[in-house]
């Protein structure tokens, strides 16, 4: 109890000044690792102290949010991301919602407010200027009688074809499906439904549409996700939505009376497991005069590296039919990235996208205790022809910049042309560097206990591995590290950037511009203070950059 006060004195000190509320790894953050236990107390007491309830008129729900300037107190825990979003509490899944308007970029996303682990689903969320640095909001959605609510989309009607708003304010539209808990408890198959809602003032507040649901289900047992775009071409709205294995296109003019007008997957891509969050639109070839379209499908189970993934299939889209012009490819071939979709209604027609940092066969078991799991970076696609075919890059977007400090130390090289850089603070960084990896490189990150997690080219095999067997704690599920990842790539005999973000829980390694992701959770006892880059004897590295990333949690101080 002595040290409990100790830690609730210290929080009072910490609120009380705010220029001392720095989100890195320092002392306090190492207290904290270290002491699970009273942390557990202190949060009981904190949390108790700052929760107020707030109601939703529409469905009369009762729930628990928190003041954000309050919730800034969560922001300190053990494995917390210091500039990926996560909520202040509870538990998150995929990105729902995605859209821009009236300068705001919106993230809607699952969520249930009473548990760190899965639940009866709402929308959370939360808004951002910059696609970095956000502002929670009150939940946007509740369960009523047709059900949970799942994951979907929103679009700006412009033209107010739903008759929810007027052409001076039109209505943002949120698309999602409900899932009727007792349906699928008495084993029927009709238990997912699609269902709109309507905000007139930014998404502030919603109203549910009084025709819900507005696409009923014959019989499907996985039926959801709904991704909705207007299609200029042929003056309606596209609906693309997950049926099982395959994806069902259907077209409305109003949004809410839609016509079944065509199907996709039964046969291409992977079929190792359900599909969901689908997502569809054009994207312009980087350098050549030509626009192809994307399908996104994520798959549980079934990804390369196992678990969890998501699937993209290039092709040609005609209003009605998608038909794909390749195979399939993986947007990451890391362990976590989930869900992904794109923002609708862009600035200037970006494809922007989000995923869910994690993965279905752990995700419930990941050791954090006051919320759990995390987005990843928001990522800008392009899509690039090469003698392979299109390739589907995605990289963080630029303004993932304006957190970077000033450049840290240069690194030490030795004789051989090692590479050995120190900085306490890698676990809230930015690195940078260029490498043949024509030759053999591996690049590893180390901490004071032993602790690494590596990533290895290897020309010979043609092969990227990313191994976190020794990242950390691993213990808490048998699936998170069972062998190392792999994917292959081409060796080129040329300079190639590679870019690591590496936060309190999460690494994201990007080769080539997007070309080869990574992405991952670790979770090390201690941070990571080392990194190591070996390569050949005749390998260089060069112009290496390192920056520290400042926290998005402290902007409004």
């Amino acid at each position: 109890m002595h040290n409990a006060r100790v830690m609730i004195n210290f929080m009072r000190l910490v609120v009380s000044n705010k220029n001392k509320r720095k989100r890195q790894f320092g002392l306090f953050q190492l207290f904290l690792w270290t002491n699970h236990s009273i942390m557990k107390l202190l949060y009981t007491v904190i949390l108790s102290i700052v929760f107020v309830s707030c109601v939703d008129k529409n469905n009369d729900k009762t729930t628990v949010t928190i003041e954000d300037s309050e919730a800034q107190l969560n922001y300190h825990e053990p494995y917390r991301n210091q500039f990926h979003f996560s909520p202040a509490q509870k538990w998150m899944n995929d990105p729902n919602g995605l859209v821009y308007h009236n300068g705001v970029y919106h993230l809607f996303y699952q969520y249930y407010p009473d548990d760190i682990v899965w639940g009866p689903m709402h929308w959370g969320h939360a808004v951002s200027k910059d696609l970095v640095r956000w502002e929670h909001k009150p939940i946007a959605l509740f369960p009523d009688k047709h059900g949970l609510i799942f994951s979907g989309s929103a679009v700006v009607d412009s033209e107010n074809t739903s008759g929810f708003g007027t052409k001076e304010n039109p209505p943002l539209v949120a698309i999602f499906t409900y899932h009727l808990m007792a349906g699928e408890k008495a084993g029927r198959t009709d238990f997912q439904t699609q269902g709109i809602a309507y905000s007139l003032d930014n998404g502030d507040t919603w109203t549910k549409y009084e025709g819900n649901p507005v696409i009923g289900n014959d019989g499907i047992k996985d039926f959801r996700d709904p991704k909705v775009f207007w299609h200029a071409e042929t003056e309606q709205w596209v609906m693309a939505l997950v049926a099982g294995d395959h994806v069902k296109l259907y077209h409305s003019k109003d949004l809410k009376n839609w016509q079944l007008a065509s199907e996709f997957g039964r046969t291409p891509g992977a079929h190792g497991g359900v599909w969901e969050c689908p997502d569809l639109f054009p994207l312009k070839v980087t350098g050549e005069d030509e626009e192809k379209w994307v399908m996104l499908v994520s798959i549980n189970p079934g990804a390369p590296n196992g678990g969890s993934g998501t699937q993209y299939f290039v092709g040609d889209f005609d209003g009605t039919t998608f038909t794909p012009t390749q195979a399939h490819d993986w947007i990451d071939y890391g362990r976590d990235n989930y869900a992904g979709v794109t923002y609708n209604n862009t600035p200037n027609g970006e494809r922007v996208f989000i995923g869910w940092m994690s993965n279905w066969q752990y995700a419930r078991d990941t050791p954090t205790e006051v919320w759990r799991s995390s987005m990843t970076l928001p990522r800008g696609l392009s899509l690039h022809k090469e003698s392979e075919g299109y390739i589907l890059k995605n990289y963080p977007v630029a303004s993932i910049k304006s957190l970077r400090s000033e450049s840290s130390n240069s690194p030490e090289v030795s004789n051989d042309g090692q590479l050995s850089f120190e900085d306490n603070e890698l676990q809230q960084s930015d690195i940078t560097f260029e490498a043949n990896l024509s030759q053999a490189l591996t690049v590893r990150y180390q901490n004071k206990v032993g602790e690494d997690v590596s990533i290895v080219f290897d020309p010979l095999q043609k092969e990227i591995t990313f191994d976190r067997k020794n990242s950390g704690e691993t213990k808490f599920s048998e699936e998170f590290a069972p062998s190392i990842q792999k994917q292959s790539y081409i060796p080129k005999n040329e300079l190639v950037e590679i870019r690591i973000l590496m936060d309190a829980s999460s690494i994201e390694v990007y080769v080539d511009k997007g070309r080869n992701v990574f992405t991952n959770q670790l979770f090390p006892s201690e941070p990571y203070n080392e990194l190591k880059i070996q390569g050949e004897a005749s390998s260089t590295i060069e112009n290496f950059t390192s920056h520290n990333l400042t926290s998005i949690w402290n902007h409004h101080e």
